[in-house]
């Protein structure tokens, strides 16, 4: 009405105009004054600017939210046609530049992602059993550049008519450089086993861990026992007659740490090079030892050390350092590490002479005295 008042002393005319004249006349004026003291820029977001409720997104992937909103929506002629989307611009620029993203646009979903192949593995440890394989497995595979399959396939000595593409799904996803392995105490002593992990691959790597065949054997029938309370004596397994010190080597127990034996049929098919043996005895006191050896033999930068590993004086055996992920240290499970079943001290020492002259002969064969006398 200012603007009717002083158009009215501008124009003396102005009193001769009908009242509908002076309504459309006022609005036409209030119009203008609206223009002049808000300009359209101040009011409509310029095209191409992000409107509430978007984000912007670095090239590095970090996100800064502008502000809440229900929706994000562009101005239409913000908006690409499918023509100008799929024609590249002369003067783009690298995505270090900011661009702008919807709100309810998903990001892809990361555990779906499969990164690396799946391939046969390049070493296997083969054995023995209740020799320490466990342990140098877990040991090994906190390195970078190993993955292993957690649990043991028995491929070669039970599956193996299921063919190699089923023993391949088992393996975990490598990346180019690492190392895929696994392992099954029980292939060391199986006849067939050597030649067909030649057919597989006559590069593969074999790792055996061996202890004191007497002292493996005790373990053995420990961790059977709990199994079978009513299992018979030690001394009426492993001897056909404890009087006259005659041993029975078709018990399984006894028959494993005919080492001497089982690397022969070994060899025949891989060269000695091709394979290291663990001494189950040093893996107990210099874990760190004997996993440099296993990693030089792998051909791995020695990342797993003496900082890895501290003694747990209730398991009578190492344990892996917690990670900065974890606020409890790793330790093998409450089956290793237990107490062994007392055995008659006579029985212990036949053993002992039964096995020595085998003992020897594995020393022989692989130039080293692991001295278990």
């Amino acid at each position: 009405m200012a603007c009717v008042l002083l158009f009215s002393r501008l124009f003396p005319l102005s009193h001769r105009l009908t009242r509908t004249s002076i309504c459309l006349l006022s609005l036409f004026l209030s119009y203008l004054c609206y223009c002049a003291l808000f300009p359209a820029d101040a009011i409509m977001p310029k095209s191409g600017e992000p409107t509430p409720g978007c984000q912007r997104v670095l090239s590095d992937g970090a996100k800064r939210r502008l502000q809440k909103s229900l929706s994000c929506v562009l101005p239409l002629e913000a908006r690409p046609s499918s023509v100008e989307a799929s024609r590249p611009k002369a003067d783009q620029r690298p995505s270090s530049t900011l661009h702008t993203v919807r709100n309810d646009t998903p990001s892809p979903p990361m555990g779906n992602l499969k990164f690396g192949n799946k391939k046969l593995p390049n070493a296997i440890i083969v054995g023995v059993k209740k020799g320490g394989t466990r342990a140098v497995l877990e040991f090994i595979r906190i390195h970078p550049d190993v993955r292993a399959a957690g649990t043991e396939t028995h491929f070669f000595d039970r599956n193996y008519d299921r063919g190699l593409e089923w023993y391949r799904g088992l393996m975990p996803r490598t990346l180019e450089g690492q190392i895929t392995m696994e392992k099954t105490p029980s292939y060391f002593v199986t006849k067939e086993t050597p030649h067909r992990i030649s057919a597989m691959s006559q590069n593969t790597k074999l790792i055996v861990v061996v202890r004191d065949p007497v002292t493996r054997a005790i373990s053995d029938y420990t961790q059977t026992l709990s199994k079978t309370p009513d299992l018979p004596s030690f001394q009426e397994l492993a001897f056909r007659n404890q009087c006259l010190g005659v041993v029975d080597t078709s018990w399984n127990a006894i028959r494993i740490g005919l080492y001497a034996l089982h690397l022969e049929n070994w060899l025949r098919y891989f060269p000695l090079a091709q394979i290291h043996f663990v001494s189950g005895e040093r893996l107990i006191t210099d874990p760190a030892g004997e996993l440099a050896r296993v990693q030089d033999f792998l051909g791995l930068k020695r990342i797993v050390t003496d900082k890895h590993f501290y003694f747990n004086r209730t398991k009578g055996f190492p344990c892996l350092k917690k990670p900065e992920s974890s606020s409890l240290p790793r330790c093998l499970g409450k089956s290793k590490g237990r107490t062994h079943a007392q055995i008659d001290r006579d029985a212990i020492e036949q053993l002992r002479d039964f096995y020595r002259p085998y003992n020897v002969k594995f020393y022989e064969m692989v130039g080293h005295d692991f001295k278990w006398e």
